[in-house]
């Protein structure tokens, strides 16, 4: 063999190896998502009691993401077909603004996600799958833990199928925002992770929720306030005729809501009002409309006549696992609204983090973050003041 044919054959020898190695990472690209995907649904088939799979899976290299399309699960027991958690898009990826600050972290945007919870399906039953499992495989899904959350156009519904008609409770048109999850930025508060969120209720009525939580915590301490305004009435009339044998005819209903969670530890009140309400509709039977009578002369006693407004607000207190609900100031503050002075259809803004902890001697990062709120509380209400 001539110096020249051997010199071509080491030329050749050089190119194989980086071609072969090419190939090997094209070929391992075209079969990525393939492999992510028998991943996931092996991670759903081996959940105790449920079920579910996803449809496909898109995988983004350069950004370090993937989106899971057309992911569900169930319950394996259930009675319907509806799937207990229906994902139709999922997108999944690195936050690389939090890489800057030395932590590797996900951020999750999910759009026209559903979390249906229908009671026949999910309700307990002896031997029955425990909770922990599907969540622990949710989080599987997710090898990096997520700092960022976003929800696009979801659904959360609670049903009912025993009922006659069913029962169907629903807030659609979620929009719903979760920062600093994981505590990457302002470790030095005590509640970092901020979340906010809209929707639309049943009866069309207008529902928000903001909180500052602490969700490194094992028990998270949180500051959460909740409203739900001006829904149509007659749309609960499902689930009141159900549980009470009332028909509104007309009227809307509102809710408020604070809640302060610190060490286990729980204070809060929720405020309902029914406004402008009538009880008997035309189509009533004579049991209905007797029924509906009595209860509609006292609620015309104890309704605040200046407001049109049946309200009152439900005090309660103590640790998670036996929280108590204040039964006198509750029946209390129905007379109030009556006859002293009508509730605002707001919330009352008196529940604070601090109002949650039983121990008296705060450190001194505790009082920083609380005086921090306390400013901020007065310079929004000077802000809203000054139109």
């Amino acid at each position: 063999m001539s110096v020249t044919e051997k010199k071509r054959g080491l030329k050749k020898k050089r190119y194989i190896f980086p071609i072969t190695i090419a190939v090997l990472l094209i070929v391992f690209r075209i079969y990525l998502p393939t492999l992510v995907k028998n991943n996931i649904n092996k991670i759903l088939a081996d959940i105790p009691g449920y079920y579910g799979q996803v449809d496909d899976i898109d995988i983004a290299l350069i950004r370090g993401a993937y989106v899971i399309d057309g992911m569900y699960l169930n319950k394996g027991t259930a009675e319907s077909q509806v799937p207990f958690l229906n994902f139709p898009k999922t997108d999944i990826s690195i936050e690389w603004k939090s890489l800057f600050k030395g932590k590797i972290v996900s951020e999750i945007i999910m759009t026209r996600p559903e979390v249906i919870y229908v009671f026949e399906d999910q309700k307990a039953k002896s031997g029955d799958a425990d909770v922990d499992d599907w969540t622990k495989a949710l989080t599987d899904i997710v090898p990096i833990d997520i700092n960022h959350l976003k929800v696009h156009d979801g659904t959360v519904a609670f049903v009912q199928l025993s009922a006659d008609p069913n029962i169907d409770l629903r807030i659609d048109k979620l929009e719903l925002t979760a920062d600093n999850l994981r505590n990457v930025v302002e470790r030095e508060r005590i509640l970092p992770s901020k979340i906010r969120a809209t929707g639309v209720s049943i009866g069309n009525g207008k529902v928000s929720l903001e909180a500052n939580m602490n969700l490194i915590k094992k028990i998270p301490d949180m500051d959460v306030s909740f409203s739900l305004e001006n829904a149509d009435a007659s749309a609960l009339n499902d689930f009141t005729n159900y549980y009470a044998g009332l028909d509104f005819n007309k009227g809307t209903f509102s809710l408020f809501s604070e809640i302060a969670i610190a060490d286990g530890h729980m204070i809060g009140y929720v405020k309902p009002l029914l406004t402008n309400t009538k009880l008997i509709g035309k189509e009533d039977g004579f049991l209905e409309v007797l029924w509906e009578g009595f209860a509609g002369f006292f609620k015309f006693i104890l309704k605040n006549q200046g407001t049109d407004t049946l309200a009152t607000k439900v005090p309660f207190e103590g640790d998670l696992t036996k929280v108590e609900a204040g039964v006198w100031p509750t029946v209390i503050n129905i007379f109030g609204n009556a006859w002293i002075k009508a509730f605002t259809g707001n919330i009352d803004g008196e529940i604070e983090f601090k109002d949650a902890l039983k121990k008296k001697n705060l450190t001194r990062e505790e009082k920083s973050e609380l005086r921090k709120k306390e400013r901020e509380k007065r310079k929004k209400a000077r802000q809203i003041k000054n139109g």
